[in-house]
Protein backbone atom coordinates (compact mmCIF):
# COMPACT_ATOMS: atom_id res chain seq x y z
CA UNK A 1 0.00 0.00 0.00
CA UNK A 2 1.40 3.38 -0.97
CA UNK A 3 1.74 6.36 1.34
CA UNK A 4 -0.95 8.14 -0.64
CA UNK A 5 -3.42 5.33 0.15
CA UNK A 6 -2.66 5.54 3.87
CA UNK A 7 -3.20 9.27 4.21
CA UNK A 8 -7.03 9.28 4.06
CA UNK A 9 -7.22 6.85 7.02
CA UNK A 10 -4.82 8.94 9.06
CA UNK A 11 -6.74 12.07 8.15
CA UNK A 12 -10.03 10.55 9.28
CA UNK A 13 -8.52 9.45 12.58
CA UNK A 14 -7.06 12.90 13.13
CA UNK A 15 -10.43 14.50 12.45
CA UNK A 16 -12.09 12.06 14.85
CA UNK A 17 -9.61 12.85 17.62
CA UNK A 18 -9.94 16.57 16.91
CA UNK A 19 -13.72 16.31 17.10
CA UNK A 20 -13.56 14.50 20.44
CA UNK A 21 -11.15 17.11 21.78
CA UNK A 22 -13.45 19.91 20.64
CA UNK A 23 -16.46 18.28 22.34
CA UNK A 24 -14.44 17.75 25.53
CA UNK A 25 -13.23 21.36 25.51
CA UNK A 26 -16.79 22.59 24.91
CA UNK A 27 -18.15 20.53 27.80
CA UNK A 28 -15.32 21.74 30.04
CA UNK A 29 -16.04 25.35 29.09
CA UNK A 30 -19.74 24.90 29.87
CA UNK A 31 -18.91 23.39 33.27
CA UNK A 32 -16.53 26.26 34.07
CA UNK A 33 -19.13 28.84 33.04
CA UNK A 34 -21.80 27.10 35.11
CA UNK A 35 -19.51 27.10 38.15
CA UNK A 36 -18.64 30.77 37.72
CA UNK A 37 -22.30 31.61 37.24
CA UNK A 38 -23.22 29.71 40.39
CA UNK A 39 -20.60 31.53 42.46
CA UNK A 40 -21.90 34.88 41.20
CA UNK A 41 -25.47 33.75 41.89
CA UNK A 42 -24.65 32.74 45.46
CA UNK A 43 -22.68 35.91 46.20
CA UNK A 44 -25.37 38.22 44.83
CA UNK A 45 -28.26 36.81 46.81
CA UNK A 46 -30.07 39.46 48.80
CA UNK A 47 -28.97 39.85 52.38
CA UNK A 48 -31.34 41.02 55.14
CA UNK A 49 -33.60 43.84 53.95
CA UNK A 50 -32.18 47.21 54.93
CA UNK A 51 -33.55 50.72 54.64
CA UNK A 52 -37.07 51.85 53.75
CA UNK A 53 -39.13 49.86 51.29
CA UNK A 54 -40.77 51.59 48.33
CA UNK A 55 -44.55 51.63 48.44
CA UNK A 56 -46.44 49.73 45.75
CA UNK A 57 -49.99 48.98 44.72
CA UNK A 58 -49.98 45.42 46.03
CA UNK A 59 -47.90 42.76 47.75
CA UNK A 60 -47.45 39.21 46.48
CA UNK A 61 -46.04 36.76 49.01
CA UNK A 62 -44.97 33.34 47.76
CA UNK A 63 -45.62 30.74 50.42
CA UNK A 64 -42.87 28.53 51.74
CA UNK A 65 -42.35 29.82 55.27
CA UNK A 66 -44.29 31.60 57.99
CA UNK A 67 -41.79 34.45 58.13
CA UNK A 68 -42.70 35.46 54.57
CA UNK A 69 -46.33 35.99 55.55
CA UNK A 70 -45.33 37.82 58.72
CA UNK A 71 -43.10 40.23 56.77
CA UNK A 72 -45.78 40.80 54.12
CA UNK A 73 -48.36 41.68 56.78
CA UNK A 74 -45.90 44.08 58.42
CA UNK A 75 -45.56 45.86 55.09
CA UNK A 76 -49.34 46.02 54.74
CA UNK A 77 -49.75 47.33 58.29
CA UNK A 78 -47.17 50.03 57.52
CA UNK A 79 -49.18 51.15 54.48
CA UNK A 80 -46.65 49.99 51.90
CA UNK A 81 -49.50 48.64 49.77
CA UNK A 82 -53.27 48.36 49.84
CA UNK A 83 -53.66 44.60 49.44
CA UNK A 84 -51.80 41.29 49.82
CA UNK A 85 -51.95 38.12 47.76
CA UNK A 86 -50.70 34.95 49.44
CA UNK A 87 -50.08 32.58 46.55
CA UNK A 88 -49.49 28.84 46.73
CA UNK A 89 -51.46 28.20 49.91
CA UNK A 90 -51.94 24.54 50.84
CA UNK A 91 -55.56 23.55 50.21
CA UNK A 92 -56.23 22.53 53.82
CA UNK A 93 -54.74 25.72 55.30
CA UNK A 94 -57.32 28.21 56.53
CA UNK A 95 -57.15 31.97 56.64
CA UNK A 96 -57.26 31.77 60.44
CA UNK A 97 -54.10 29.63 60.45
CA UNK A 98 -52.31 32.10 58.21
CA UNK A 99 -53.54 34.98 60.35
CA UNK A 100 -51.84 33.43 63.37
CA UNK A 101 -48.47 33.80 61.60
CA UNK A 102 -48.73 37.59 61.49
CA UNK A 103 -47.22 39.57 64.33
CA UNK A 104 -48.68 42.77 62.86
CA UNK A 105 -51.66 43.57 60.69
CA UNK A 106 -53.61 40.41 61.53
CA UNK A 107 -56.78 42.51 61.67
CA UNK A 108 -56.29 43.29 57.96
CA UNK A 109 -56.79 39.66 56.92
CA UNK A 110 -60.55 40.18 56.63
CA UNK A 111 -60.47 43.17 54.31
CA UNK A 112 -57.18 43.16 52.49
CA UNK A 113 -55.78 39.66 52.01
CA UNK A 114 -56.49 37.29 49.12
CA UNK A 115 -55.52 33.63 49.11
CA UNK A 116 -54.50 31.57 46.08
CA UNK A 117 -54.89 27.82 46.51
CA UNK A 118 -54.09 26.88 42.90
CA UNK A 119 -50.35 27.54 42.54
CA UNK A 120 -48.07 24.53 43.03
CA UNK A 121 -44.75 26.00 41.88
CA UNK A 122 -43.09 29.30 41.05
CA UNK A 123 -44.46 29.37 37.50
CA UNK A 124 -47.97 28.97 38.92
CA UNK A 125 -47.23 31.68 41.49
CA UNK A 126 -46.37 34.05 38.65
CA UNK A 127 -49.51 33.14 36.69
CA UNK A 128 -51.83 33.61 39.66
CA UNK A 129 -50.13 36.86 40.66
CA UNK A 130 -50.45 38.19 37.11
CA UNK A 131 -54.19 37.46 37.13
CA UNK A 132 -54.55 39.15 40.53
CA UNK A 133 -52.60 42.20 39.36
CA UNK A 134 -54.70 42.47 36.19
CA UNK A 135 -57.92 42.17 38.18
CA UNK A 136 -56.96 45.06 40.49
CA UNK A 137 -55.22 47.03 37.71
CA UNK A 138 -51.99 47.35 39.69
CA UNK A 139 -48.84 48.82 38.20
CA UNK A 140 -46.40 47.84 40.94
CA UNK A 141 -46.00 44.89 43.29
CA UNK A 142 -43.75 44.15 46.26
CA UNK A 143 -42.53 40.56 45.95
CA UNK A 144 -41.97 38.78 49.26
CA UNK A 145 -40.09 35.49 49.27
CA UNK A 146 -36.88 33.96 50.59
CA UNK A 147 -33.63 35.55 49.46
CA UNK A 148 -32.38 32.41 47.71
CA UNK A 149 -35.70 32.12 45.83
CA UNK A 150 -35.95 35.79 44.84
CA UNK A 151 -33.96 35.69 41.54
CA UNK A 152 -36.13 32.91 40.12
CA UNK A 153 -39.32 34.49 41.43
CA UNK A 154 -38.49 37.82 39.76
CA UNK A 155 -37.68 36.07 36.47
CA UNK A 156 -41.00 34.19 36.41
CA UNK A 157 -43.02 37.21 37.56
CA UNK A 158 -41.29 39.44 35.04
CA UNK A 159 -42.18 37.00 32.28
CA UNK A 160 -45.83 36.84 33.37
CA UNK A 161 -46.26 40.56 34.06
CA UNK A 162 -44.34 42.70 31.56
CA UNK A 163 -44.62 46.38 32.38
CA UNK A 164 -45.39 45.83 36.07
CA UNK A 165 -42.77 47.20 38.47
CA UNK A 166 -41.48 44.48 40.78
CA UNK A 167 -39.98 45.51 44.11
CA UNK A 168 -38.09 42.64 45.82
CA UNK A 169 -38.41 42.20 49.56
CA UNK A 170 -36.19 39.32 50.58
CA UNK A 171 -36.82 37.30 53.71
CA UNK A 172 -33.81 35.55 55.23
CA UNK A 173 -34.23 31.95 56.35
CA UNK A 174 -32.19 31.34 59.49
CA UNK A 175 -31.49 27.79 58.33
CA UNK A 176 -29.79 29.02 55.15
CA UNK A 177 -26.19 30.13 55.79
CA UNK A 178 -25.22 32.40 52.90
CA UNK A 179 -22.02 33.81 54.35
CA UNK A 180 -20.16 30.46 54.28
CA UNK A 181 -22.56 28.35 52.24
CA UNK A 182 -19.78 25.95 51.13
CA UNK A 183 -19.33 24.83 54.74
CA UNK A 184 -22.98 23.79 55.08
CA UNK A 185 -23.98 20.83 52.87
CA UNK A 186 -27.70 21.56 53.26
CA UNK A 187 -27.30 25.19 52.16
CA UNK A 188 -24.95 24.26 49.31
CA UNK A 189 -27.41 21.65 48.01
CA UNK A 190 -30.29 24.13 48.25
CA UNK A 191 -28.40 26.86 46.39
CA UNK A 192 -27.26 24.50 43.61
CA UNK A 193 -30.83 23.27 43.18
CA UNK A 194 -32.16 26.83 43.09
CA UNK A 195 -29.49 27.91 40.60
CA UNK A 196 -30.32 25.04 38.24
CA UNK A 197 -34.00 26.07 38.39
CA UNK A 198 -33.09 29.73 37.93
CA UNK A 199 -31.29 29.19 34.62
CA UNK A 200 -34.39 27.86 32.77
CA UNK A 201 -36.45 30.68 34.30
CA UNK A 202 -34.06 33.25 32.86
CA UNK A 203 -34.13 31.43 29.51
CA UNK A 204 -37.94 31.53 29.48
CA UNK A 205 -37.88 35.23 30.35
CA UNK A 206 -35.40 35.98 27.57
CA UNK A 207 -37.31 33.93 25.00
CA UNK A 208 -40.59 35.61 25.97
CA UNK A 209 -39.06 39.07 25.71
CA UNK A 210 -37.62 38.27 22.28
CA UNK A 211 -41.01 37.00 21.12
CA UNK A 212 -42.75 40.12 22.39
CA UNK A 213 -40.25 42.35 20.62
CA UNK A 214 -40.64 40.39 17.40
CA UNK A 215 -44.42 40.60 17.55
CA UNK A 216 -44.42 44.29 18.45
CA UNK A 217 -41.93 44.99 15.64
CA UNK A 218 -44.07 43.09 13.19
CA UNK A 219 -46.97 45.40 13.93
CA UNK A 220 -44.94 48.57 13.52
CA UNK A 221 -45.48 50.55 10.33
CA UNK A 222 -42.41 52.38 9.07
CA UNK A 223 -42.52 55.67 7.21
CA UNK A 224 -41.76 53.89 3.93
CA UNK A 225 -44.70 51.53 4.40
CA UNK A 226 -47.29 54.21 5.09
CA UNK A 227 -49.68 54.86 2.21
CA UNK A 228 -49.60 58.20 0.46
CA UNK A 229 -52.33 60.62 1.64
Amino acid sequence: MTEEEKEPGVSHFTLFVGGLRFIFDLILLCVVLLCIGFIIFARNLERPQEGPVRAADGISVLTGGGSRIDEAMKLLANHKASRVLITGVYKKTTKAQLKSLASQGDQLFTCCVDLDYEARNTIDNATETAEWVAKHKYNSVIVVTSNYHMPRALAELGRAMPGVTLIPYSVVDNNVHLEHWWAYPGTAKLLVSEYLKYLPAVARLGATNLMRRALSGRGTVTAEDRPEP
